[in-house]
């Protein structure tokens, strides 16, 4: 079966796939926020048209009692003083009585009354008018006559009277019915935005629902796999390391035998040939000055001259016999010369078949006791130093494993201890919504949302910490700029990004790659260990050499430490040994200038001779 989407490794391609779903997600449920925010603030304002209209309605009873009541005291007013009050009163409720009224029907913008549109409350309108209009007539009457006269015959205020209180009750009753209908409009109104925000929490209750099943799901899904695939990456390099161990030491034993062989070639100065019975026929004179030969003895057999061990003297003769007929043949041979001396010697027989019928043999030696000597010591020291190697092998090998362990853990942690509680709290609010309880479900709708957005920004730090798409696609420049914007909002500290380079230049992916974790690294460790308050990361590109440097205003650090090669994570220093590994690993060069209490500058210098844009 073909690997699924979620199989695949963390490429520019997943990450493109994550932003766009997380923008749609993002959207959707800013629009349902939108959409809620404009419903509730059109519900306001129509509830405060409908309050301020219920209100005057309301109103227009208690003025009918008011004009009423105003008009029966009339006719106890005696006094000129209270008379006057009383119809300077009965003036002024007419005129707010009259206006109200109108305003309640074609508008007023003096009033915040809006014009009524619906038909069944212009109905009960005009089966008030003729009781309202009634009452308006009566109070002019009197006031109408008070004006003419100055006062007013009894028997035309007790006719009016009589008017006013016949329609007062049925005015009164009728308004009642009016603002019962201005009421059930507004109940109807709110019970209206309660269903579309119903409808608005159950499509947001979806999409972060769905969220959950097509982003968080198989985000944390990927990322177990990314994990996984790193562990088996571990095993495997484990096994190469161990294979590439067994190569170097073959590769070194056969350079060790070619080395021996070039030696004995160049220095084959010593030589001598012999015939059939051993006999010498002719010896070199270094040869004879090396064993302490006078040329008196030459005429013993040629094993005898070499050496004046008996059982060696009888080794030389069974080779040299049996080497006659057969192919070329060395040997390295310790000897004991007459003068009681012992040296070593290269000794290659070369059998003569068609040569001189005196001549059977010939023998080139070569003196190796020095270099046997010397071998022993260089032996021992390669053995030292190649010990020493493996060793700082090995330990840089389970530095470097310790230190993708750390990096396991701290990914691990960040999943469970932050998108991990987050999502189980998410989870739960979700679970424990009742959407019969509208005060607790806007609540939790509040609380999911910061939750949301919560949860994202782990996802972002968690995503953009393991391989940021901006360095493959557009290079170190551009990954760099991101990073220190990115660094910058999440942990809130001031950190800038400064591009004195003339243009955007690609390099290497290798050296992209372990510049930006150096760079990372460095940025990282002014945040966390230095405690730095402003970090200022510039780029430049001169000469074919890219210069990076990282500048902060933290605590410092004693730089011998620097000096010192970390045994373990817990010893601290293993961040500046990875960096100085992956920056020696492209051939680059790394300074680190720190005084404690004044910062520490950091600068990356990486030569290249070959750059595409």
């Amino acid at each position: 079966m073909p690997k699924s989407n979620f199989q695949r490794p963390l490429d520019t391609t997943t990450f493109r796939r994550l932003r766009k779903w997380y923008i749609l997600a993002l959207t959707g449920i800013a629009l349902t926020i939108i959409i809620a925010q404009i419903l509730i603030q059109v519900h306001l304002n129509s509830q405060l048209d409908d309050s301020r209209v219920i209100n005057v309605a309301g109103r227009q009873r208690a003025y009918s009692q008011k004009l009423t009541k105003e008009a029966l005291l009339l006719k106890d007013a005696v006094e000129p003083d209270k008379r006057e009050l009383i119809i300077s009163e009965l003036h002024k409720t007419l005129q707010v009585w009259k206006t109200s009224h109108h305003g309640l029907q074609r508008g007023d913008t003096t009033m915040h009354l809006p014009k009524e549109k619906a038909p069944e409350i212009l109905g009960l309108f005009q089966e008030l008018e003729p009781h309202h209009s009634k009452m308006v007539h009566a109070v002019e009457a009197i006031l109408d006559a008070i004006a003419q006269d100055g006062k007013i015959a009894e028997q035309t205020l007790k006719a009016n009277t009589t008017i006013l209180l016949e329609n007062e009750r049925p005015f009164l009753n009728l308004m009642d019915v009016i603002v019962n209908e201005y009421d059930q409009r507004s109940k109807e109104k709110l019970q209206n935005l309660k269903q579309k925000e119903y409808l608005l929490l159950a499509f947001s209750l979806l999409i972060l629902i769905l969220e959950m099943l097509f982003i968080f799901r198989p985000l944390t899904i990927q990322i177990r796999n990314t994990i996984s695939d790193l562990m088996k990456s571990q095993s495997e390099s484990e096994i190469n390391s161990k294979r590439i161990e067994t190569l170097l030491f073959e590769k070194e034993k056969s350079l060790k035998e070619l080395q021996e062989l070039n030696f004995v070639i160049d220095n084959a100065a010593l030589f001598a040939s012999a015939k059939k019975d051993g006999s010498i026929v002719f010896i070199s004179k270094k040869f004879l000055t090396l064993l302490g030969i006078e040329n008196e003895e030459l005429n013993k057999p040629l094993s005898e001259l070499l050496t004046a061990d008996e059982g060696q003297q009888q080794y030389l003769k069974e080779i040299l016999k049996s080497n006659r007929k057969n192919s070329i043949r060395k040997e390295e041979i310790q000897i004991k010369t007459l003068s009681g001396s012992r040296i070593w010697l290269d000794i290659s027989i070369i059998p003569l078949h068609q040569a001189s019928k005196e001549q059977s043999i010939l023998i080139l030696c070569s003196d190796i006791t020095e270099r046997k000597k010397n071998l022993l010591k260089v032996e021992q020291l390669t053995q030292q130093n190649f010990e020493e190697r493996m060793r700082q092998k090995k330990m840089q090998a389970s530095q470097i494993v310790e230190g993708q362990e750390e990096e396991r853990k701290r990914i691990s942690k960040d999943i469970h201890d932050g998108i991990g509680q987050m999502l189980t709290a998410l989870k739960f609010n979700i679970e424990s919504i009742d959407i019969e309880n509208k005060e607790k479900t806007i609540e939790k709708i509040a609380y999911l949302k910061n939750l949301t957005a919560d949860l994202i920004k782990g996802v972002r730090t968690a995503t953009f910490n393991l391989t940021p798409p901006e360095l493959s696609d557009h290079g170190i420049f551009p990954a760099i700029h991101k990073m220190t914007v990115e660094l910058s909002k999440l942990t809130g500290k001031t950190i800038l990004f400064e591009n004195k380079a003339k243009e955007n230049i690609r390099f290497d992916s290798l050296a992209e790659t372990n510049i930006y974790r150096v760079t990372q690294e460095a940025v990282n460790n002014a945040i966390k260990y230095a405690n730095a308050g402003y970090i200022l990361v510039t780029i430049n590109f001169n000469n074919d050499m890219l210069s990076v440097v990282i500048d902060d205003d933290g605590q410092g650090f004693d730089p011998s430490i620097l000096t010192q090669v970390p045994k373990n994570n817990s010893e601290g220093g293993m961040g500046l040994f990875f960096m100085k590994e992956r920056i020696s690993y492209i051939n680059g060069r790394l300074f680190i200038n720190s005084e404690l209490g004044k910062g520490t500058r950091i600068t990356i210098n990486y030569k290249t001779d070959k750059s595409t844009e």
